[in-house]
C-alpha cells in the first residue's frame, strides 16, 4: 500500500520550482511540500505496512544545529521503511523546508511538528503516530505531545537536551533567546562571512567528531551537512538557534507532564552527555530510559542495538494505549 498518493505526488512535482535542485533529497522516498503556518514543509515519506507489520507511521525528526536535515534520522528511516509507514521532515529553515529570513523560536519548532503530525494522519485515517526527534528537537515534540496528545500514541527521545546544566524548569514558557546575540550576528561586516567559517568542511568534521565522541564519524553525513549550510538562507535559522531562542526555560516541567509513553536514549561518548536531571524522570511509569556506548548519534553507531531496545518499547504497546502509561525501564 503506497504511503503517497498520486494527488500528493503530483503537488511535490507542481512544486519542484521551490526545490533546490542543487541539493539532494536527505532520504529516500516521496517528498511533499505543504503550505503550513511556518511556511513550506518538506515531508518524506517510504515504506509500507507488511500483513503482519505495524500500521502506526512513525515520524522521525532531526536535530537542530548548523547543519540539520532529515539525513541525521537516515539510519531509521532506512530501517523501519521495511515494515511499517516511515516519514521524516526538514524542520523550518533546514534542508528542502523553506529557509526565509525570520524569526526561528521553539514554538515555530513545535508548530511545524503539529503541521508534519496532522498531515501523516490525514492521510493514515486519523490514527495517533509514534514519533522519536533527535536532541533538541526532542523538546518541540515534547511540547507538541502535552498541547495535542491524543495526536500520538508513543513518543522516542534520542539524545535529548533539556537534562543538562541548570535546571530549565520555569512555570510558564519562554526560550533563552538573547536578541544582541541575533543583532551581533547579523551585522554586515561579517554575517556571511562567520556562516561560512562556521560551516566550512574541517569545522564540520570536528563538530560530528564530538558529537560521535570519536574520529569514526559518517562521511556522508559531512557531505550532506557542507551542502545544505550552503544553499540560499542557510544561516537564518542557525543564528537563531546560536541566540538561543530554540531553548526553552521550561522544558524540564513539559517533560514531567508527558503521560504518553516515552523511550529516551541517549550515549556515553563525546561532548554531549550531561543528562544531570534525568532523575526528574527516571521511574516515572510511562518513561523508558536506556543508554549505548557510543555519542549523540547513536543509530548510525549501534543501530541495530538502538532499534532493538525500540522495538521492544513498541512492542509493548497497543493502538488503544494512546495516553496510557507502560512500564519504566532503565539500563
Amino acid at each position: 500500500m503506497p504511503l503517497i498518493s498520486g494527488q500528493a505526488i503530483e503537488t511535490t512535482r507542481i512544486k519542484q520550482n521551490l526545490a533546490r535542485t542543487s541539493l539532494a533529497n536527505p532520504v529516500a522516498g516521496a517528498r511533499t511540500d505543504i503550505t503550513s503556518v511556518v511556511g513550506r514543509l518538506a515531508i518524506y515519506a517510504d515504506g509500507s505496512a507488511q500483513p503482519d507489520g505495524n500500521t502506526t507511521p512513525l515520524l522521525l525528526i532531526h536535530s537542530v544545529n548548523a547543519a540539520g536535515s532529515a539525513y541525521e534520522v537516515k539510519p531509521l528511516y532506512d530501517y523501519y521503511a521495511t515494515t511499517r509507514p516511515v516519514y521524516a521532515i526538514d524542520l523550518p529553515g533546514f534542508g528542502q523546508s523553506d529557509r526565509d529570513d525570520r524569526e526561528y523560536t521553539a514554538r515555530m519548532m513545535t508548530d511545524a511538528v503539529h503541521a508534519a503530525v496532522e498531515q501523516i494522519r490525514r492521510i493514515h485515517g486519523e490514527q495517533p503516530v509514534d514519533a522519536l526527534a533527535l536532541s533538541l528537537a526532542s523538546e518541540f515534540l515534547a511540547r507538541a505531545a502535552t498541547e495535542a496528545p491524543q495526536a500520538f500514541r508513543s513518543l522516542g527521545l534520542i539524545s535529548p537536551t533539556g537534562f543538562e546544566g541548570k535546571a530549565r524548569d520555569a512555570g510558564t514558557p519562554g526560550t533563552r533567546g538573547r536578541s544582541w546575540i541575533i543583532d551581533t550576528l547579523r551585522v554586515k561586516l561579517w554575517d556571511r562571512g562567520f556562516f561560512k567559517l562556521l560551516t566550512a568542511r574541517p569545522v564540520i568534521r570536528k563538530f560530528l567528531e564530538k558529537a560521535w565522541g570519536s574520529k569514526t564519524i559518517d562521511e556522508p553525513m559531512v557531505d550532506y551537512d557542507y551542502a545544505t549550510t550552503h544553499q540560499p538562507g542557510a544561516r537564518y535559522a542557525p543564528y537563531y538557534f546560536v541566540a538561543g531562542f530554540m531553548f526553552s526555560t521550561d522544558i524540564l516541567t513539559v517533560y514531567e507532564q508527558l503521560r504518553l509513553p516515552v523511550w529516551m536514549a541517549h550515549g556515553v561518548r563525546g561532548d554531549f552527555v550531561d543528562y544531570r536531571h534525568k532523575n526528574r524522570v527516571a521511574g516515572r511509569p510511562n518513561w523508558t530510559l536506556v543508554q549505548f556506548d557510543a555519542g549523540a548519534f547513536p543509530h548510525f553507531e549501534v543501530l541495530d542495538q538502538v532499534v532493538s531496545s525500540y522495538n521492544q518499547f513498541l512492542g509493548k504497546l497497543q493502538p488503544s494505549d494512546v495516553g496510557k502509561p507502560t512500564l519504566a525501564h532503565s539500563v
